[in-house]
């Protein structure tokens, strides 16, 4: 075969899996085509089976509205009637009354002038004596139609010309909703979310937040954050399990939120942060992430471990602190190397840690710099990266260590960063905390 044939068939291997490629790219393509075609069919179908359900529910409900209130005027008219007609019918009974009255007294007076002489006088006196007792000259009043009610109904012709304007301007379509999810980072038992505005002209006064299990059909979305931050972390998830998440906004000064976000799937597939059982007292949460310090041995300060070592360097770690007790100088939150130590504290060799007063642990000495003391609401957060994964020096082991590992712990708005020097390379740590005093609880995410 000669060289030119040689060229010519690597050029057509060449041309081959380029057009292979070529094709792949263009199905690739194709298939996004489809399914950016899928979500404007699929979300303009929801859309109309949305302003149907609701045009038709709002129709039911001003038609039963307007029914109410016809039924209301016409329960007013009802009533004015009957009590403005009780007295019409009480003066006419009246004047019936008298009437007939009139009318028996005239047949006893015509028949007096009828009778004899004999009976005359009699007949007359009776009649006179009758005449006088009935008091003729007394005539009940009727009142004047001025005085009496004239029921009439009047309208607001402005009515019908204010709803023509809600009307109009009632709903809206959009094509693209103002915030999408931006980012979603897992964490132990929990994800962050980040999302961002993508409609520069919204001025957005609040976000919400939901999520729900994917996959499952009768899950519903439920809220995890309101609030005007751009990003949440939602704790208490499964890991391995996808999960779908969706963010809307409100306006200023409006009401009413924007359309949801496209739903964004995610999961973790780190396990949650958990307190080891057993230690005596502690009381552990369900979940095992919130742990309160309860008065069963006060003679001493035992530490509590995590479950496992699942802090993972690049990773933040959080101590939310939801109730305090007494503070003391021996209590510490922090990480370890390892949790098979008996001290009472974290202020020992090989683990750092910050007290409630403040003060921060490296290796059981305390730095110079202090934090702001721990309360009720503090978080302290925990955030570690690996500087050096080699030996730094032959002759540094009475120094602490012979890797480095730069921390930055933070409480309020505080932090204090350092290099911690451990005896060997570690990229997972235990985390834990010891309090003297009962009353401490302590949720760690």
């Amino acid at each position: 075969m000669s060289v030119e044939v040689d060229v010519l068939l690597q050029e057509a291997k060449e041309s081959i899996e380029a057009a292979q490629n070529y094709r792949s790219e263009l199905q690739q393509r194709l298939h996004g085509l489809n399914q950016a075609r899928k979500q404007i069919r699929g979300s303009s179908g929801q859309a109309r089976e949305t302003l149907r359900k609701h045009f038709a529910e709002l129709q039911a409900a001003a038609t039963r509205l307007l029914a109410e209130r016809l039924a209301n005027l016409l329960t007013e008219v009802d009533t004015i009637e009957a009590d403005s007609i009780k007295p019409l019918d009480d003066c006419q009974s009246l004047i019936e009354h008298g009437v007939g009255q009139a009318d028996e007294l005239l047949r006893e007076g015509e028949a007096a002038l009828r009778c004899g002489l004999g009976e005359k006088e009699d007949k007359l006196g009776s009649f006179t004596k009758k005449a006088m007792h009935i008091q003729l000259d007394s005539l009940p009043e009727v009142p004047a139609l001025v005085d009496v009610p004239c029921v009439s109904a009047q309208f607001d012709d402005s009515l019908l010309s204010l709803l023509r304007d809600r009307v109009a301007r009632h709903g809206a379509v959009s094509s693209h909703p103002p915030v999408q999810i931006e980012e979603l980072q897992e964490r132990p038992g929990s994800i962050l979310v980040r999302w961002c505005k993508v409609d520069e002209d919204f001025a957005a006064a609040d976000y919400r937040l939901q999520y729900r299990r994917s996959g499952s059909g009768g899950s519903q979305y439920e809220d995890a954050y309101i609030g005007r931050e751009s990003e949440f972390l939602v704790l208490h998830l499964d890991p391995h399990t996808d999960y779908l998440f969706r963010v809307c906004a409100r306006g200023e000064g409006r009401t009413e939120w924007s359309p949801w976000s496209i739903p964004q799937t995610g999961y973790t597939t780190l396990a949650p942060h958990e307190w080891r059982s057993g230690t005596e007292g502690y009381i552990l949460s369900s979940r095992k992430n919130i742990a309160l310090r309860n008065d069963s041995s006060q003679s001493r300060c035992p530490v509590l471990y995590s479950k496992a070592p699942t802090y993972f360097c690049g990773q933040t770690l959080t101590f939310k602190i939801s109730a305090a007790g007494q503070m003391d100088r021996r209590d510490s939150l922090g990480v370890c190397i390892d949790s098979e130590s008996e001290e009472e504290s974290l202020q020992w060799d090989q683990a750092v840690c910050i007290s409630t007063n403040g003060a921060v642990f490296v290796n059981g000495k305390e730095m110079t710099n202090q934090l702001p003391a721990v309360t009720v609401g503090s978080a302290v957060t925990f955030d570690m990266e690996v500087v050096s994964l080699f030996p730094i020096s032959n002759n540094n082991t009475s120094e602490g260590g012979n890797f480095k590992l730069r921390v930055t712990i933070g409480s309020g708005n505080r932090e204090v960063v350092f290099d911690w020097l451990v005896d060997q390379p570690v990229d997972c740590l235990f985390f834990g905390c010891s309090f003297v005093h009962s009353g401490w609880k302590v949720l760690v995410f």
